[in-house]
């Protein structure tokens, strides 16, 4: 059971009761909706993550989904949906989440190498490194860690917050998804 209430649009402090209104109704974005100078510039920075890199939205996904499958099952739950609709396969899921990284090209083994150290300690050896570089420039390899902290922050969050799991909404209830 969650340590925090969710809000909704009627519950809500006035400064974000129309914004929590916008949203799906997510625990995520109700429960954050509690931080209320930081919740729409979060949405934003959430937003830019999920439609304005450079990343291929299928490596923006599977990033989240590794850091899902490590940090938090919530976020796992949500973005399958989303990474079937960039492209990955059931059997590159099934197999990610057992953590067989077979199924994967070298950029997305190197992504998800690279993924793996940076939530399990944040310590990326210099051959996983060297194997992410030989894959993407400067721009991506920084998109992929922004990408990798945001949801590994907001893992630590629902985590020690307790959250509560929602049925996946999809890309379709998450629209600032690219795909």
């Amino acid at each position: 059971m969650a340590r925090i209430t969710y809000l909704t649009a009627e519950t809500a402090p006035p400064a974000v009761a129309s914004t929590v209104a916008k949203m799906p109704p997510l625990h995520v974005f109700q429960m954050l909706a509690h931080a209320e100078t930081a919740y729409r510039p979060w949405l934003r920075f959430g937003g830019a993550i999920l439609a304005d890199l450079a990343i291929d939205p299928l490596l923006r996904e599977l990033v989240i989904l590794q850091v899902g499958r490590l940090a938090a099952r919530y976020e796992w739950d949500q973005h399958v949906p989303i990474a079937k609709a960039a492209g990955a396969t059931d059997a590159q899921l099934a197999a990610l989440d057992r953590g067989d990284l077979a199924p994967f090209d070298a950029a997305q083994r190197a992504t998800l190498v690279f993924t793996e150290s940076f939530v399990r300690d944040g310590e990326v050896s210099d051959d996983d490194y060297a194997a992410l570089g030989a894959e993407f420039g400067e721009r991506e390899i920084v998109e992929i860690a922004l990408t990798a902290a945001h949801y590994l922050g907001l893992a630590r969050i629902m985590t020690a917050l307790r959250i509560d799991p929602d049925e996946a909404v999809g890309p379709e209830g998450l629209p600032a998804a690219r795909l």
